[in-house]
């Protein structure tokens, strides 16, 4: 089932609407990137010397490199970390507009969901970015002790708290707010093996650049397929 809606998500890219969504999703996705990474090499700049040097790259100055190849090779290093967050930011954009596109195509047969409003869907973001970058905060003394196992250990961290944001923000639109928690608490299984599978190709830089429109839309998928068959 999550495979399923995982290649459906992947075979849409062709339709102009979704391309249109991936489309501003993806600049946006890169510009989010670029100025979480500024803000970064802001800090480092704050307390460090103006050029400090990084391994296997040399000395990077946070202005005048920030554009330079080494500087870029680092940001895509770096997006291995910042995509979790920015994949989290995203959904207060442009999720509504994925499922939009996704049920026109995949399920012509159901009425307009209402639109979370932009405050609404703001506010859910932030707290979910909030608990996002505190457990993974919490995580790096466990990260440290779990040796060559860390990976998973983010994967498994990751997609949970992905899964829950995508599906709880996803089935608003149609349960709304208690009933979205009622179906999270039902498929809680379901939903952290597809948040795991969103998490993973985040670690690969330049395809994680892809993944918060994807993930947006097969969890739209996941959604519908849950619940199939159950009273609206």
């Amino acid at each position: 089932m999550i495979f399923d809606a995982f290649f459906k998500a992947l075979g849409q890219i062709a339709d102009p609407r979704f391309r249109r969504v991936l489309g501003l999703g993806l600049g946006l996705t890169i510009a989010l990137l670029i100025a979480v990474y500024a803000v970064f090499l802001w800090f480092l700049n704050w307390i460090t010397p103006d050029t400090f040097t990084i391994p296997f790259l040399g000395e990077v100055n946070w202005v005048d490199d920030l554009l330079s190849g080494a500087s870029i090779l680092f940001m895509l290093f770096l997006s291995v970390f910042l995509m979790i967050p920015v994949a989290s930011a995203f959904t207060s954009l442009f999720l509504d507009d994925v499922a939009d596109a996704v049920e026109a195509e995949h399920f012509p047969n159901l009425t307009p969901a209402p639109r979370v409003s932009f405050m609404d869907g703001l506010r859910d973001s932030v707290n979910f970015l909030g608990v996002l970058i505190a457990a993974n905060i919490a995580m790096l003394f466990v990260y440290f002790f779990m040796g060559p196992f860390a990976p998973l250990g983010f994967i498994a961290l990751n997609g949970f708290l992905l899964g829950r944001e995508y599906f709880q923000l996803i089935a608003m639109r149609r349960l709304g707010r208690e009933g979205a928690r009622a179906a999270r608490k039902r498929h809680a299984a379901q939903i952290w093996m597809a948040g795991a599978l969103m998490a993973a190709p985040l670690t690969i830089p330049i395809l994680n650049l892809l993944v918060p429109v994807i993930g947006a839309a097969t969890f739209t998928h996941l959604f519908h397929k849950l619940e199939a068959g159950r009273p609206a």
